[in-house]
């Protein structure tokens, strides 16, 4: 607006004296004309006056916003040209998504008494992803190396480089809409307390497929699985059911108490294998004439663990035992042992032993340990551990089970196994 009066003011002197000295030669159209110039002046005028008080109330304004951001700054409050209002961030579909998984390599020696030692290279590959629904519901998919055996995911190296197989490993939804409950449904992982992490009844590759209540409120837990064997009733349907109640105590001075009952029932007795082939009954007794189980497998279960410190490493001492009372002989199981150390962090080590006889109709045999003694029941024997963290999320193991087999079939002979391991996870 300064630069247009200055320009007018330029040219509006020239033009008037223009307009004067052709007055008398143009008449009224030219008075007509001058008075249009001089009319325009005045416009003129009144902007620029418009103007300069416009720029005056700018600056006013201007100072006195400056004035009380720098008061509210003194008091701790928000700026007046900070917004008045937030806008709470949605969370976008990253944030909902969580991913996981792990992967070990692992050489296996098997020397088997009356077999030709065995040695073999394993991996195990696994990635799961979980999305959040809601705030309280959980959908996860999972995919793992292997065959589809129930309690292993590893796959032997070999086949010339051939490729190798991944399977579902879980698919299920998880609702923990109801305080102190989470509730499981489709392929997950199994819920149930092992005491010391020790896998007496449980392979801790065995991902029951159904539905799970787990419950935990102040210093008390339970547990509530049911879980299909099989779920076809062209296959002879199996719908098998577990529960778990406990506590977990502290006892002062880091130490803590687990402890608990656990009562399994599995309705086999008559029926055939649920896996493998029509004898694969991994220790358990059958009628070998109609090739089906001779119970079923009402366990009664028993656990204690307890967790402290020694020289500022953690260390736990635990026992497992299990009744069948369906069963009148190679009815019982228990396990005892320790651990001690870590290999959470860089640098750590642990230790771990385990004394384990499990008779050969104590426990339903498909989903026990796949490791100790080859797997299955009626076995029993020593397994000792160690491991150090190459790095965190890195750690390498070597686990040596000294076992016997077969002793209630009346064919009792030993069974040693060395695995070394490299494991990585995320």
């Amino acid at each position: 607006m300064i630069r247009v009066k200055f320009n007018m003011l330029l040219v509006l002197p020239f033009l008037l004296l223009t307009v004067a000295s052709h007055a008398n030669d143009r008449g009224d159209d030219f008075q007509a004309l001058r008075a249009e110039l001089l009319a325009l002046a005045k416009r003129v005028n009144a902007l620029e006056s418009s103007n300069h008080a416009l720029r005056e109330e700018n600056e006013r304004l201007s100072a006195a916003r400056a004035s009380a951001n720098a008061t509210a700054a003194t008091h701790g409050e928000a700026a007046m040209d900070a917004p008045a209002t937030r806008v709470a961030a949605t969370p976008s579909w990253a944030e909902r998504i969580k991913v996981k998984g792990d992967f070990r390599m692992r050489y296996e020696n098997i020397d088997e008494a009356g077999r030709d030692s065995r040695n073999r290279s394993r991996l195990r590959a696994r990635a799961a992803i979980m999305a959040a629904v809601t705030e309280d519901v959980e959908v996860g998919l999972g995919l793992a190396s292997g065959s589809d055996d129930p309690v292993s995911s590893n796959q032997t190296l070999g086949g010339g480089g051939s490729s190798k197989d991944l399977k579902l490993d879980l698919a299920y939804f998880k609702w923990s809409g109801l305080e102190h409950l989470s509730i499981y449904g489709g392929k997950f992982k199994n819920p149930l307390y092992q005491a010391g992490g020790h896998p007496l009844l449980w392979d801790g590759d065995w991902n029951p497929e159904g539905l799970a209540l787990s419950w935990a409120r102040g210093d008390f837990f339970a547990h509530f699985l049911g879980t299909w064997l099989e779920s076809d009733s062209r296959n002879e349907t199996e719908f098998s059911w577990m529960t778990q109640t406990g506590f977990s105590q502290p006892l002062g001075a880091g130490a803590t108490l687990t402890a608990g009952l656990g009562y399994h029932h599995i309705g086999s007795a008559g029926k055939g294998t649920f896996y493998g082939d029509d004898d694969d009954f991994f220790g358990n007794s059958f009628d070998p004439a109609s090739l089906s189980y001779l119970h079923d497998y009402d366990e009664l279960e028993a656990f204690a663990d307890l967790g402290f410190e020694i020289a500022g490493q953690p260390a736990r001492l635990f026992l497992s035992y299990v009744h069948n009372l369906d069963a009148s002989a190679y009815d019982t199981g228990y396990a005892a042992g320790f651990r001690y150390g870590s290999t959470s962090a860089r640098g750590g080590w642990s230790f771990a032993y385990a004394y384990q006889d499990l008779e050969a109709d104590a426990a339903f045999a498909l989903v026990a340990d796949s490791d100790f003694g080859g797997g299955g029941t009626d076995v029993r024997g020593h397994l000792l551990k160690g491991g150090y963290a190459i790095a965190k999320n890195w750690n390498a193991s070597l686990t040596y089970f000294v076992n016997q087999r077969q002793a209630n079939a009346g064919s009792e002979h030993d069974y040693d196994r060395l695995q070394l391991d490299l494991a990585f996870k995320h």
